[in-house]
């Protein structure tokens, strides 16, 4: 994967840190700010997003909600294989493939401890992949954490993962609230 060199002037610079600061803003109030017109400011935001340097993408701030996050770090020979396990999955938030001892980071979100742990313990470490999976719970984060979260628009018969609740033993001993796109969730967020 090669990554383009983008070169941004000044006035590009200030549009982004206006935008990142509040995304509500106008492109007039920017346009004064900036000392260009509205319509410049229009083209110049069209093409940092043509350009995918912006974008915007809708999530839950996750200081707000109470929501978990899991940040598991793998050792893995398969770091695809792992990835598209949890691709569909509501609770998972996105993945990393990284250098170094652990090569995959995987960050989830879930409403309690117990349902992420069960999820870590029942589907990464038993994978024969997988060398070793280590599991951390984000205590704080100094600004606001703001992430996008799949909600299911209805319960769904089988999970995306193909995991059947009845097979689940962390599910069956109430040690997790179940998938958000089952009947069966327990849960009250998704």
């Amino acid at each position: 994967m090669t990554r383009e060199s983008t070169k941004l002037d000044q006035k590009d610079r200030k549009i982004i840190t206006m935008l990142h600061d509040n995304q509500d803003i106008s492109q007039e109030e920017i346009a004064k700010i900036v000392h260009l017109s509205q319509p410049s400011i229009a083209m110049r935001i069209k093409k940092l997003k043509e350009k995918g340097i912006i974008d915007q993408i809708v999530g839950v701030n996750l200081n707000k909600v109470g929501i978990y996050v899991a940040i598991v770090s793998v050792r893995t020979t398969n770091t695809t294989k792992i990835l598209n396990m949890f691709r569909e999955c509501p609770f998972f938030l996105n993945g990393f493939v990284t250098s170094g001892d652990k090569n995959l980071m995987l960050l989830f979100a879930g409403e309690d401890l117990a349902s992420l742990e069960s999820m870590i313990d029942s589907r990464i470490r038993p994978d024969e992949d997988v060398q070793s999976a280590d599991f951390n719970i984000m205590i704080s984060s100094i600004k606001d954490f703001v992430l996008p979260i799949k909600l299911t628009e209805r319960p769904l018969k089988n999970p995306p993962c193909g995991v059947d609740y009845k097979e689940c033993q962390a599910y069956s001993e109430n040690r997790c609230f179940g998938c958000p796109s089952s009947s069966r969730y327990k849960g009250v967020f998704w």
